[in-house]
């Protein structure tokens, strides 16, 4: 029988490596993308008259609009906000910088400029180059990615792990013909699952009504394991749900035959959420750390 205090003290405070704080390829590229545009706005630093300076800039190369928001540090773009809300006294402005979008007109991009500090950040030399400012702020921006990077090295390290046992990483879309045993999968669908396994997994997904991806599904010895991972290196009300969904998927599981549901997770957040995390380790027989996986405990149950 496992001890969940004695499991709890071998987790671990940090996975990170080297390009987890930044990652600087996706910011050099960022940055190279709109490097015309960035090196244009150059003309404002140290401006004797801006607003009139930056009215010819745009009304000659209306392109530079696109760019505006990057100065504030705010991303536009597919998958993201479409404008830059502003509440301006009793007036709303919904900027919009596609510089073929006619709603605004300069002197109102002139105002946005002037309200926002832009103006003085330029007129007044506080940068001296708008491409190495931006990178700076590329640099921040990127800080907010380093959550879902922890997710990504958690993936990694257990993909290092089934690598490192002999199992053979297959494509999602293989057919049933192409099955064979010790092979595994990264992120595979529910339907991908069923299909290829001629599996039901309504269960475990509300009688089908939701639709779930596991991280990892592997199989060995006629068995199915399905697979999450996750790292918290915070606590929060979010683990307590995760500990009591993870709970459910696992009991529900092992209703359907041939099937074993794996949770892989770790990090000092659990230490401060830790109850419904002792509830789900009561309950699953099947829940390590990334000290079980260098112990070989899931090797073991997987071969």
């Amino acid at each position: 029988m496992r001890n969940f205090e004695d499991w709890l003290n071998t987790f671990t405070d940090t996975i990170v490596t080297f390009d987890y704080y930044t990652d600087f390829d996706k910011v050099y590229k960022n940055v190279d993308d709109i490097k015309i545009q960035l090196n244009m706005l150059n003309v404002l630093i140290g401006s004797k008259n801006i607003e009139e300076d930056f009215r010819n800039l745009i009304t000659m190369y209306p392109e530079v609009l696109k760019i505006i928001p990057i100065l504030i540090a705010k991303r536009l773009g597919p998958g993201k906000d479409k404008t830059v809300p502003v509440l301006n006294y009793d007036k709303r402005f919904d900027f919009d910088f596609d510089f073929n979008n006619n709603d605004y007109t300069i002197e109102d991009y002139i105002l946005f400029m002037k309200k926002t500090g832009l103006f003085t950040l330029f007129k007044d030399h506080m940068i001296s180059n708008v491409y190495d400012y931006v990178t700076g702020v590329e640099v921040g921006l990127d800080s907010n990615g380093r959550k879902n990077r922890t997710g990504h090295l958690m993936e990694n390290l257990v993909q290092s792990h089934l690598e490192n046992y002999h199992l053979t990483m297959k494509n999602n879309d293989i057919s049933k013909k192409e099955i064979e045993d010790k092979i595994f999968f990264k992120e595979m669908t529910q339907t991908h699952i069923e299909n290829i396994f001629d599996v039901n997994l309504d269960k475990i997904t509300n009688n089908g009504n939701t639709t779930k991806r596991f991280d990892f599904v592997v199989y060995s010895n006629n068995i199915l394991y399905l697979i999450e991972t996750n790292f918290y290196s915070s606590s929060g009300s979010k683990l307590n749900e995760v500990a009591r969904s993870y709970k459910l998927i696992a009991k529900e599981a092992k209703e359907i035959p041939n099937i074993k549901f794996i949770w892989i997770t770790d990090g000092i957040g659990w230490k401060s959420a830790k109850n419904n995390l002792e509830e789900t380790f009561e309950e699953m027989d099947t829940i390590y750390n990334i000290n079980d996986l260098n112990s070989k405990k899931l090797k073991n149950l997987l071969l």
